[in-house]
Parts: C-alpha cells; structure tokens; sequence
C-alpha cells in the first residue's frame, strides 16, 4: 500500500490492455504498476510490494505468466495473483490454479464490473 492506495501489479505486453486496466483500477482509488514482461515483472515486484498482482499468461514467451508465478511465490509472496488468459474458462477447466500459486484465473479480455469485484473482494479498503 502507498499512500492509503493499494498498488496492483500488472503485467502484460500489450499496451493496450495495460492501458485499459490502468484505467478501470485508478478510476475506483487503486494505484497500479506495470511491467511488460515477466522479467520486468520481476523487478517492479521488488521495487513495489504490490498487494495484488494480475499477470498474462502468454507474453514473450508461451508460459511467461506461469514462470512469474513460480518466481514471485518462491520468494515467499503473499500477494493474491490472478492469471489473466484469452483461455479463461478453458484454463480454470485443465489447470488446478492453486497448485501453481494462483488465487484465480481472469478471462480476456477482462471484463470490468468482473474485475472490480475481485479487487473488492480482495483488498480490504485502505483504513484512515
């Protein structure tokens, strides 16, 4: 948390969707931080401490999201992570979530009230 705003971290290589989420989270009082790659993910998820990350599943390299995943959760990470994928509901059917560290799993393109609602589920509001 910065500043009484919970930071989310998101990760994606399409600016786009970067700018979209950006969007929708600042507009209800969240700070978010990006990355474009897992790598970069990597280090913005020192820099930051975020209290929620959102990472795509498919960026530079076909499993990106999944090596972030592994990394930041062998770093002792107690953040909620959702993997957002064009697979959604496909992905939730064939893959045991929690077993690589996820909380859920986000259909894109994202839809926004769906969004929101784990963020509120989530992150508890900032006490003053």
């Amino acid at each position: 948390m910065r500043n009484d705003q919970h930071v989310i971290l998101y990760i994606d290589d399409d600016q786009d969707y970067l700018d979209a989420m950006r969007e929708i989270v600042e507009s209800e009082g969240y700070l978010m931080v990006e990355a474009h790659s897992a790598e970069e993910g990597l280090r913005v998820y020192r820099h930051e401490d975020p209290d929620l990350i959102v990472v795509d599943l498919m960026m530079e390299e076909v499993d990106a999201g999944t090596i972030f995943v592994k990394e930041v959760q062998a770093k002792g990470n107690t953040a909620p992570i959702y993997m957002l994928s064009s697979l959604g509901d496909t992905l939730t059917l064939t893959t045991d979530a929690t077993a690589i560290g996820l909380t859920g799993v986000l259909q894109k393109p994202f839809d926004p009230v769906a969004l929101l609602g784990v963020l509120r589920a989530q992150l508890k509001p900032a006490v003053s």
